[in-house]
């Protein structure tokens, strides 16, 4: 059987000897052997077909897909489901500390917490880091009323709540209700008001200002019993992700802050809520360079810069 060297293999496909030697020491050429420390291998042999490079996310989105598939500990994905499972739900008066946060999502166990920790404390880290990755893997879904009540029902189920008559696990609330002195939507209008939010958002510019809109609108019509801040939350973060916003946390210790914001922004004053939530996006811009992802971190600088000459030319008119 007829055999070709190194050298008129490399002639034959257009590439170095050295090329041909690694492709041989790989076994990537099928019949090769080494004769008296030389490579041969058929006269009919093709060349090998190049090996793909590795590819890597280009968006905040792909990132934490990759991380969450991967189940890679440490990352950015990892940090992002403590610090917004942990802020969130303190902000609705969870006693669970941020370490305690963090060894039910690592270990999948409640580990040594105190007897005054209420069951549904509990119970709602561990659905909310299910609510999370429901985002995530569905973040360029459309935000419909169906997807809405899916995150509520992830978010409610298995609470005391859940086992009360009057209280619709991943449905609209069936009692009125007011929230901080706020009146919000009657429970029989909800349905007619999201259709017209949806709608409304649907066709909105997708800025970081209309979607802080959209959730300000949300929260009014509180369309929930329960769980209408955490919702609305994810809402924001599966919108940022879909529409290349940078995300952001609302941090625990931002609560007043963020509480006067949707105050404010209701009486037509933005600015308190944009600023709490832009310091939220230059948390997560750290995040970025912290683990690595630079020319993401970048990007969202560049965006942040953007922004604030637009609006520096906006307040000077």
């Amino acid at each position: 059987m007829k055999s070709m060297t190194i050298e008129e293999a490399a002639v034959k496909w257009g590439v170095t000897p050295r090329q041909v030697r690694m492709y041989c020491a790989s076994n990537r050429v099928p019949g090769v052997a080494l004769k008296h420390g030389e490579w041969r291998m058929p006269v009919d042999a093709v060349k090998p077909e190049r090996k793909r490079r590795r590819t890597f996310p280009t968006t905040v989105l792909g990132v934490l897909e990759a991380e969450r598939s991967s189940r890679i500990s440490g990352g950015l994905y990892h940090r992002l489901q403590i610090d917004i499972t942990y802020n969130s739900n303190h902000i609705e008066g969870s006693r669970l500390t941020r370490e305690q946060t963090r060894w039910i999502f690592e270990t999948k166990t409640i580990g040594d917490i105190g007897a005054d920790v209420p069951v549904d404390d509990i119970v709602e880290t561990a659905n909310h880091f299910r609510a999370v990755d429901k985002v995530i893997t569905t973040a360029t879904s459309a935000l419909t009323e169906a997807y809405i009540k899916r995150l509520h029902e992830i978010l409610k189920s298995g609470t005391s709540d859940s086992r009360k008559d009057w209280f619709a696990v991943g449905g609209y609330k069936r009692l009125d209700n007011v929230v901080c002195e706020m009146e919000t939507c009657p429970a029989k209008e909800v349905h007619v008001e999201m259709v017209k939010l949806l709608a409304w958002w649907k066709n909105a510019e997708k800025t970081l200002e209309n979607l802080l809109d959209l959730h300000v609108r949300f929260e009014q019509i509180h369309p929930f019993q329960d769980g209408n801040g955490r919702v609305g939350r994810l809402i924001l973060l599966k919108e940022c992700l879909k529409y290349g916003i940078t995300p952001f946390v609302i941090a625990e210790n931002f609560k007043q802050f963020y509480y006067l914001g949707l105050k404010d922004w209701r009486r037509g004053s933005r600015t308190r809520l944009m600023d709490t939530c832009r310091t939220g996006q230059d948390v997560f811009i750290l995040g970025l360079r912290q683990f690595g992802h630079l020319k993401l971190a970048e990007k969202a600088e560049s965006e942040r810069a953007t922004f604030e000459g637009r609006s520096c030319q906006k307040n000077q008119r």
